[in-house]
């Protein structure tokens, strides 16, 4: 499976952005993920949406502010990210996978990766 993230950019404090995340596969049967990692930090888990029927998952710091969606038919999944804040910024990667529920935030979890867009907050 082949991902390719898109959609990131430069944005001020309390923007929106989209990020896209397209497969090259049918990505009904798998969970597909965000995770990011900021300059300096290690890759963290963002959110998920899992192939039983797209139940999500999102880290804290994602609550209430990000939206997870996936297209099967167009096997493609996005996030949509609001109130977007300086401690957003990172570059962002999507990820596939068959994590078992409780694993579904363990990136190691995770065999297909897209490339990375990144993501800037700033004023």
């Amino acid at each position: 499976v082949q991902l390719q993230a898109f959609g990131g950019g430069s944005v001020q404090p309390g923007g929106t952005l989209r990020l896209s995340c397209a497969a090259s596969a049918r990505l009904s049967t798998y969970t597909m993920a965000w995770f990011r990692q900021a300059p300096g930090k290690e890759r963290e888990f963002v959110a998920a949406s899992r192939q039983n029927g797209g139940t999500t998952t999102y880290a804290d710091s994602a609550k209430g502010r990000f939206t997870i969606s996936r297209d099967n038919a167009k096997n493609t999944v996005y996030v949509e990210m609001n109130s977007l804040r300086p401690e957003d910024t990172a570059v962002y990667y999507c990820a596939a996978g068959r994590p078992a529920l409780s694993a579904t935030t363990y990136e190691t979890m995770y065999h297909y990766w897209g490339q990375g867009t990144e993501v800037t907050v700033s004023s």
